[in-house]
């Protein structure tokens, strides 16, 4: 008897993003500039490679092919761990705990004189706030990934996900850059511009050497590829370069590019406004961001959808597992009722969702989210923040920042 076909998460992912190799390697909805960067990389490495290190081999130092390769290697091995990984991407809340949200804020908007029927499905408010290290950060609502993003994150409209410690949607590497993947970034970057450097040094070395004796329109006849390559690396080594610095300035002061831009810890009207999340010193801050516990994926794409988990799938992916619905299903498990926070354990202290901090109550009905965020177990030290604005009774938050 033939089997059925096994429906895995990936083809029905809410985002944007591209798939291949069974789920295994993922990237923006259009890579072509990701091809490009390839291209450029590849093409420009090659033509020194055939052109300028035979001649450098013989004339310099058998150690210029070898450093050349080096460099190339760990830049490519870079750019694809960054394009093609998950960045960090954050699951959308399943539609049982979305309307428990919604139906959450309708009841505790009502007043004193009670919520009235229209106000039960209305949205929840916009944003909410909680205390980082004695520091207000809000957190906004999310319309389309309905749940309240942690803090540093933010939704990237292309790929039409929730990404954790967004930095910034990068189109040279296809990808989002956050909080699971930025360390590669940033190498990448580093390891183009000693690479862009390196290449055009050779390139120029080689030139000059044709040069001696016979003059520089000799020398550009004899190796035009030698030309080409400098002026490829002369054009563009300046914005990585520029790049390099900018990224090196942000890991030791532990900034994303979105806040940067936005100025979120930038000094307003002569009040200062600290990062809570820096560690006091560029060297701490670095080590974290860039050497510190990587944490795990929370979209499992290669995971197996079965009946029971149909309702995480949004309304228009529902009709992929129809086929599936003539089975019958197993029963589904009813998941234990969370136990209630203490004025001194955090609502997280277990696992679970960012969306759960905010739930009013702790009934049999309270929805879970679906994927527990276990990257808050990776850093040692613990944030104690308290909700405000929240509906019902204060809530304490125990976000640990990793």
């Amino acid at each position: 008897m033939a089997s059925r076909r096994v429906t895995r998460k990936w083809e029905v992912f809410a985002g944007r993003n591209r798939f291949w190799c069974d789920g295994r390697l993922m990237t923006a909805p259009h890579p072509g500039v990701f091809v490009l960067t390839l291209a450029l990389i590849c093409s420009t490495c090659a033509l020194h490679f055939a052109f300028d290190c035979p001649f450098l081999a013989a004339r310099v130092s058998p150690a210029v092919p070898v450093a050349g390769a080096a460099l190339f290697l760990f830049t490519m091995s870079a750019l694809l761990r960054t394009a093609l990984s998950d960045p960090g991407i954050i699951p959308r809340a399943a539609a049982a705990e979305a309307a428990a949200l919604e139906a959450g804020a309708g009841a505790g908007g009502g007043g004193g004189g009670g919520a009235g029927a229209g106000e039960a499905g209305r949205p929840p408010p916009r944003a909410r706030e909680v205390l980082v290290r004695g520091r207000p950060v809000k957190l906004k609502y999310c319309f389309t990934c309905k749940m309240f993003r942690p803090p540093r994150a933010s939704h990237c409209s292309l790929c039409d996900n929730c990404v954790d410690r967004f930095d910034h949607h990068c189109p040279w590497v296809g990808n989002c850059v956050g909080k699971r993947n930025y360390r590669y970034f940033y190498t990448f970057v580093v390891s183009l511009s000693f690479l862009a450097v390196f290449v055009f040094a050779c390139a120029v070395a080689h030139l000059a050497l044709e040069a001696r004796g016979a003059g520089l329109g000799a020398a550009l006849r004899a190796s035009p590829a030698s030309a080409l390559v400098a002026a490829v690396c002369f054009l563009s080594v300046w914005s990585v370069l520029g790049l390099a610095g900018f990224h090196t300035y942000l890991a030791s002061t532990d900034q994303t590019t979105n806040e940067d831009i936005k100025g979120s810890f930038s000094t307003r009207r002569g009040v200062s406004n600290p990062n809570p999340y820096s560690r006091g010193n560029a060297c701490a801050n670095c080590w974290h961001v860039l050497c510190g516990p990587l944490a795990p994926s929370l979209i499992d794409r290669r995971g197996v959808f079965t009946i029971d988990v149909k309702d995480e799938l949004p309304a228009s992916f529902a009709r992929v597992l129809a086929p599936a619905a003539a089975s019958p299903a197993p029963a589904p498990v009813p998941a234990p009722a969370p136990a209630p926070a203490s004025a001194g354990e955090g609502a997280l202290a277990g696992g679970g969702s960012y969306t759960n901090l905010f739930e009013a109550g702790d009934g049999p009905g309270l929805a879970r989210h679906a994927y527990a965020n276990r990257s808050l177990d990776l850093d040692p030290v613990p944030l104690h923040g308290e909700c405000r604005g929240a509906p019902g009774p204060r809530i304490v938050l125990q976000h640990r920042i990793s």
